[in-house]
């Protein structure tokens, strides 16, 4: 049984903590796929068995978080917005620090201290009790159980000492509100960064959002681009947003593919060229008939395609998400073991040993351990994605960071995939009118790079007319077709004579009709690649199908010393299998005959113009045909890494001094609760650095 992707907005979750409670739940279940986002409020997973959908949306209510149908109709009330309970419990809490720093009487009073502590109390009760009564039911413990307990034992102690008339050494209501207002004011830093991070994706949704104009019985009605519909005319003018996928009717323009491909140049567009929806019109007008809409359209595909990526971990996070799942006993019992020993061993006094101990519960962070990876994730992603790269998968940016080879094909890849026709041969008595038509009849079933040039070569030659029943491609060897007489023909990579040019033959029921000479050119940016590829350590391999000295001659040019020439798609495994042994081995390809290598590969990287069959095959695919594309990705990769492990190490290394600090009592828990509030958020701003930082 096939599984589908199902989507669900959540509202109450207000931080990664409560994101890693329902992905958690998500994960007891048995589902995969699983994305919690809490800043936009979108859970995704994928099952087989939709049936459980009702139990599953249960399980997450009681939770304590709201699943609802329409997030566009739903408004959140007052109390549901983060930033007002900060601004709310901020009211409260700068008069209490005024009245500890500056000594006025009238706020020294116990009374008046309660009840301005009292509502912000309320307030970190209700938001954080929830999150973390939710969490332990979860089975994962989070950072608000540890905010939740400090805060609560500081107004605990101090209204056992206001009731007991102990005195103002009993008093330390400020301490509890300053706790739950900086953690609050953290969670507002990090919902806002976090947003930041997944901006990529935004910008690509915002693209669709756009309007169109539907040419309707001669006129032109606006509406919606969710509303067009496969069939339909579309007007688009200079400077609007193409709103769909389609091919031009009429006019031609320049349009700004910018978004997609990452290309800074405009691209000409003339009458049954193809355009893609988001993309801008700059200069021109066009007609065009909508051929792919909603979620079939190019740029809808890439959106549900940088989702999923950003829900594939890399296997370094499993690092991080160990060590936070036992983070929050281990912390529970490293307070209670600084309250015994300061107060049985230090004979420090009950305040004292009580500060110390919610000072450990407090600077206390697992949130920046589990935002250290998503968040470079979400931001490397979503930069490639600007530069025209599609990396379906955050875990395959971790697999090309130790790449050791790179295993390059041959036609469409290293060249342009444009060949061009030096001879066609014709067997005696035939006419080479009838091979043309047969040649043409046969090709423009297939999208393999020879077979476009093939018909791009001689379809405005003179030719006979060909009809065909059927016509299927053989990976890595040609084409075979019958017409509606029932003759078959074969026209491959069948070669008679090792000594001559022609590299294709033509066969009509197994008797030769012709042979074919053809020759491809070298992108232009091809040798440079290899050499920077050289520079960073990396080893080029060329691995095609095509004939050894075809081969060995574009190597030759290019400067790739090792060439496997002449391999059909299982021995093309082989070879990508024995480099795998020896290190991590990247595939770019771009046909049929390539998937299967694609998908051995550590890491498959297609181009945008391959295959169908060969981008689902591939990891990463290459919005725009030009080869720099390669060393940015790698480029890119490794700079996300780096920033994990940048993340990571900030996250372990505060927590290993800031716990220790603030069990032997050199911090206080306002300065630990500030402290905490922003680790989190140094974290993400290291992620967002991702953003501009050079990485050549």
């Amino acid at each position: 049984m096939t599984e589908q992707l199902i989507e669900l907005n959540v509202t109450g979750m207000h931080c990664n903590n409560c994101a890693l409670s329902v992905h958690k739940l998500l994960e007891k279940r048995g589902l995969h796929n699983i994305l919690v986002d809490f800043a936009s409020e979108e859970v995704k997973f994928s099952t087989s068995d939709t049936t459980k959908l009702p139990e599953i949306k249960k399980g997450i209510e009681s939770l304590g978080f709201r699943v609802i149908d329409d997030i566009s109709q739903h408004q959140p009330s007052f109390y549901d917005k983060v930033e007002n309970k900060f601004i709310f419990c901020a009211l409260f809490t700068v008069p209490l620090l005024l009245g500890m720093w500056l000594l006025w009487h009238v706020l020294h009073q116990p009374i008046v201290q309660l009840l301005l502590c009292l509502p912000v109390f309320i307030v970190g009760c209700l938001h954080f009790s929830k999150s973390a009564w939710s969490s332990v039911k979860g089975g994962v413990p989070n950072m608000d159980v540890l905010i939740f307990i400090g805060s609560t034992s500081a107004f605990v102690y101090s209204l056992t000492g206001t009731l007991q008339h102990l005195g103002p050494k009993y008093q330390f209501y400020e301490t509890c509100a300053t706790i739950i207002t900086l953690v609050l004011l953290g969670n507002v830093f990090e919902k806002r960064s976090v947003t930041q991070t997944t901006s990529a994706v935004k910008d690509l949704i915002r693209f669709q959002q756009v309007n169109a104009n539907r040419v309707v019985n001669g006129g032109v009605e606006v509406i919606s681009a969710k509303e067009v519909r496969p069939g339909d005319t579309l007007l688009v003018n200079q400077g609007d947003k193409i709103p769909v996928d389609g091919e031009i009717l009429s006019g031609s323009a320049s349009v700004d593919e910018a978004m997609l491909t990452g290309e800074s140049l405009p691209v000409e567009k003339k009458k049954y060229d193809r355009v893609i929806g988001g993309t801008i019109l700059v200069n021109g007008n066009v007609h065009m008939l909508a051929t792919k809409v909603g979620s079939n359209t190019i740029l809808s595909q890439i959106i549900e395609l940088m989702k999923k990526a950003q829900a594939a971990k890399p296997p370094i996070q499993k690092l991080g998400d160990k060590v936070a799942s036992i983070f929050v006993p281990t912390v529970l019992g490293i307070s209670l073991l600084t309250f015994a020993l300061t107060f049985y061993v230090g004979q420090a006094g009950l305040q004292h040993s009580l500060l110390n101990a919610i000072a450990v519960l407090v600077i206390s962070c697992p949130c920046a351990m589990g935002l250290a990876t998503p968040t470079a994730v979400m931001v490397g992603l979503g930069r490639a994605a600007k530069n025209g790269i599609l990396i379906k998968g955050g875990d395959t940016i971790e697999a090309v960071a130790h790449t050791k080879y790179v295993v390059f094909d041959k036609t469409g890849t290293l060249t342009t995939g444009k060949f061009n026709i030096n001879e066609i041969k014709a067997e005696s008595g035939i006419d080479i009118e009838l091979i043309r038509g047969i040649i043409i009849a046969i090709e423009e079933r297939s999208n393999h790079p020879i077979a476009r040039s093939l018909v791009s070569g001689l379809k405005n030659l003179p030719r006979q007319k060909v009809i065909l029943k059927v016509a299927k491609e053989e990976k890595g060897l040609g084409m075979r077709a019958e017409d509606v007489e029932g003759n078959n023909y074969f026209l491959g990579t069948a070669k008679l004579n090792k000594d001559d040019h022609f590299n294709l033959s033509l066969y009509k029921n197994q008797q030769l009709l012709a042979q074919v000479a053809i020759d491809d050119e070298i992108k232009p940016e091809t040798a440079a690649l290899i050499t920077q590829l050289k520079k960073m350590g990396i080893k080029p391999i060329l691995l095609s199908g095509d004939k050894k000295d075809r081969c060995l001659k574009v190597a030759a040019t290019i400067g790739i010393k090792e060439v496997h020439a002449e391999k059909l798609p299982d021995e093309k495994l082989n070879v990508i299998d024995r480099y795998k042994q020896k290190g991590k081995t990247i595939m770019i390809g771009d046909g049929i005959n390539d998937a299967p290598a694609l998908t051995k590969a550590d890491v498959g990287v297609s181009m945008n113009d391959a295959s169908q069959v060969a981008i689902q095959s591939a990891s990463v695919v290459l919005l725009n045909t030009d080869l720099h594309s390669v060393i940015k990705f790698l480029q890119i990769s490794k700079h996300t890494l780096l920033t994990i492990k940048q993340n990571l190490f900030w996250a372990f290394a505060y927590n290993i001094i800031a716990i220790p600090l603030a069990a032997l009592g050199f911090l206080n828990p306002m300065i630990g609760a500030f402290t905490m509030a922003f680790s989190d958020v140094i974290v993400i701003g290291n992620s967002l650095r991702l953003k501009i930082k050079k990485v050549d």
